[in-house]
């Protein structure tokens, strides 16, 4: 066989190996989709891949995509850290300390966990350690560890640990308020509040108690419309995502969104953090990865992983989905 045959041969299987109009990805891929809905092919194409985009981290969470800035910002909770990443330079600190300020030393999840943007553009934080909601009085582009509390207690008492939030489009702050970031959970001697709750910030501040019956709430959004916020409980004994109607008094009609009970318990990971597109998809993530369900609380289909997940954030016109996944951010490409 002569050089040029060789040569042919070699651009033939190269070409061959070129998936025409996708681009080449310089990431390698980790996980698999597994689709359980016929549906799903119309949110993820079948021959996509997840991206592994960073790694290294602690415990990543709370990502939120910042367009002004390309770039996504995501929590590394132990290590009370904000990261940025971006495509040309990567992972790169953004801000320390980001949940607690104070000076005396401590463990645990101290950090920053959910990130959400204002009305204003600005970033909002849910600060473990400092047990409180807080937006960085500091630009992106020259960030600093100065914050202004959005809401720093409930009648008085402080908080949990705020965990994850989200904005409706009057303005107004609902945020879960769960225990991991007290160094001893429920059993800490600063818990200052009997029982896990959800609140809602007024555009007044005025805090008001939305539920307290959920046992570990976490992840949180709205379907679209906001006549029904959603709540995820991650509680091995309760895996469930449940569903209430909104009004100007607070929610009503509590039900069973979706349930995980019976999950395999081998896979790691339960109910956490979320986020639901425009059509009213539902991105969440549970045992054994990333769930998709329609608006209606039907299983599309799941993004597996070895290792738990935590939360997920969109890019704006919702054509990528950024995920946190333990101690790494992924990134899959939608349709």
């Amino acid at each position: 066989m002569n050089y040029r045959l060789l040569m042919i041969m070699a651009l033939a299987f190269s070409f061959n190996n070129i998936s025409i109009g996708q681009p080449a990805m310089k990431y390698k891929t980790i996980g698999r989709i597994e689709r359980i809905d016929p549906a799903l092919d119309n949110i993820i194409s079948p021959n996509t891949k997840v991206e592994l985009i960073a790694e290294g981290f602690d415990w990543s969470e709370g990502p939120v995509w910042i367009e002004s800035e390309k770039m996504l910002l995501f929590s590394d909770v132990p290590q009370n850290i904000i990261y940025k990443w971006t495509e040309e330079k990567g992972k790169e600190i953004f801000l320390t300390p980001s949940g607690y300020t104070d000076s005396a030393k401590r463990s645990g999840e101290m950090g920053s966990n959910g990130l959400v943007l204002d009305p204003n553009g600005k970033l909002v934080i849910c600060q473990h350690g400092n047990r409180q909601m807080a937006r960085m009085n500091a630009s992106f582009k020259d960030p600093k560890s100065l914050f202004i509390p959005v809401a720093n207690n409930y009648k008085g008492k402080k908080f949990n640990s705020p965990n994850d939030a989200v904005y409706n489009s009057k303005g107004e702050l609902f945020f879960t308020d769960p225990p991991y970031g007290l160094e001893k959970r429920m059993d800490d001697p600063k818990k200052e509040i009997p029982f896990q709750g959800v609140y809602k910030v007024k555009k007044n501040g005025e805090v008001i108690l939305l539920i307290d019956s959920i046992t570990r709430p976490n992840g949180i959004a709205f379907l679209p419309g906001e006549k029904t916020l959603i709540i995820s409980n991650s509680d091995p004994e309760k895996p469930f995502w449940y569903a209430f109607d909104v009004d100007n008094d607070g929610l009503s009609n509590g039900r069973i969104f979706h349930s995980a009970a019976g999950y395999d318990s081998t896979e790691k990971g339960l109910p956490d953090g979320m986020k639901i597109d425009r059509n009213g998809n539902v991105f969440a993530t549970g045992p054994g990865g990333l769930w998709i369900f329609n608006k209606e609380g039907k299983l599309l289909g799941k993004i597996k992983f070895d290792t738990a997940t935590s939360n997920c954030a969109f890019s704006p016109d919702q054509k990528t989905l950024y995920i946190t996944n333990n101690m790494n951010v992924l990134r899959v490409r939608l349709k």
